[in-house]
């Protein structure tokens, strides 16, 4: 499925320049980049949930120790 993205005219610039530079695609850079920091973008969205869940009081922490004394038994 085709996806749109728009850039700001510094990033575009520059997405072209590296795709004249290397002989690659934009798509082939817009897909690696995606790709390779897809994970992070989630890593950080769960955490800022996470985060907003704990200071509203809907969650809770649990101590390391409490945790780790778990495992080990």
């Amino acid at each position: 499925m085709p996806t749109t993205v728009r850039l700001s005219p510094e990033a575009e610039n520059r997405l072209n320049q590296l795709a004249k530079a290397t002989g690659r695609s934009k798509a082939f850079y817009l897909r690696r980049l995606v790709e390779d920091h897809l994970d992070d973008l989630e890593d950080i969205y769960l955490a800022e949930q996470r985060l907003e869940e704990l200071r509203a009081g809907r969650s809770h922490t649990v101590k390391a120790e409490d945790v780790w004394g778990d495992l080990a038994d």
